[in-house]
């Protein structure tokens, strides 16, 4: 039997998710996704668990992004099922995003593209003080979708958002903090510490106050979602970016570590 690609731990009131795609560098796969978004739907199910640590399994990744060449090799029948009609990373960032109870971000290495989209969907992101995060569409030829620019725009802000994703930058140190990519950010080696002790401050709060509160946190935050009647647009410039020879020509130039040659078409 294969390894765990998300590891799963409860203690306290506390439950850890960790990535476990080491080799590559935490990719969010199909399968880590559905894996994800299944197990917070039961957890709040449960409603035992009252906080979330997400983290990497490793120092060196917290996701480096959307795997799209994993192929899924290990999908459970509900999964399959929920795969028909459903995008796996939307359902995963919006299960980190709508889960009941509050969620922490503990990023401890690289945090790239949809991982640090996911890390937006948290509540809380407290990082190492030697992570890297950045989002790479641009130099990929990509169009970002809609939904998560306002994830972003909803926890660092509008002027922000739009510096990250224009110039596709890899954030540093106290850039990182200075962009509000993370809320606290600490030395390595005090970086789990921070993390579990704001965790237990907060599951041992009511849980009916936490609860409430982040559901209308999340009412709140529909506001910077774009209206419906937009959304044909930007799915149209989505559609021709992914169909362009720019997005062809970006992830070559990715793949052969050079810098690409965009003509715009």
């Amino acid at each position: 039997m294969g390894k765990d690609i998300l590891i799963k731990e409860i203690a306290n009131n506390v439950g850890t998710l960790k990535f476990n795609r080491l080799e590559q560098r935490n990719a969010l796969s199909i399968d880590l996704l559905m894996d994800l978004h299944l197990t917070l739907k039961k957890w709040a199910e449960e409603d035992t668990v009252r906080v979330v640590v997400i983290t990497g399994n490793s120092d060196k990744a917290f996701s480096s992004g959307y795997d799209i060449s994993a192929i899924p090799t290990n999908m459970t029948p509900e999964a399959a099922e929920i795969l028909k009609t459903s995008n796996p990373l939307e359902l995963a960032l919006n299960s980190v995003k709508e889960f009941p109870f509050p969620v922490i971000a503990m990023i401890n290495g690289y945090c790239f593209g949809a991982g640090l989209n996911l890390a937006m969907c948290c509540d809380i992101r407290i990082g190492a003080d030697h992570i890297k995060a950045g989002m790479p569409p641009a130099k990929l030829g990509l169009v970002y979708h809609p939904e998560g620019l306002s994830q972003f725009i909803e926890v660092i802000g509008m002027a922000r958002t739009r510096e990250i994703i224009f110039t596709g930058h890899t954030y540093t140190g106290e850039g990182i903090k200075n962009m509000g990519l993370v809320d606290h950010l600490v030395p390595a080696d005090k970086l789990s510490e921070t993390v579990y002790t704001m965790a237990g401050e907060i599951a041992n709060n009511a849980p009916l106050s936490l609860k409430g509160t982040k559901t209308i946190l999340n009412m709140i935050g529909k506001y910077f979602l774009i209206g419906p009647e937009y959304i044909n647009n930007a799915q149209a410039l989505i559609a021709e970016a992914f169909n362009s020879n720019d997005l062809k020509e970006g992830q070559t130039a990715f793949l052969e570590k050079r810098n690409p040659v965009f003509t715009g078409k």
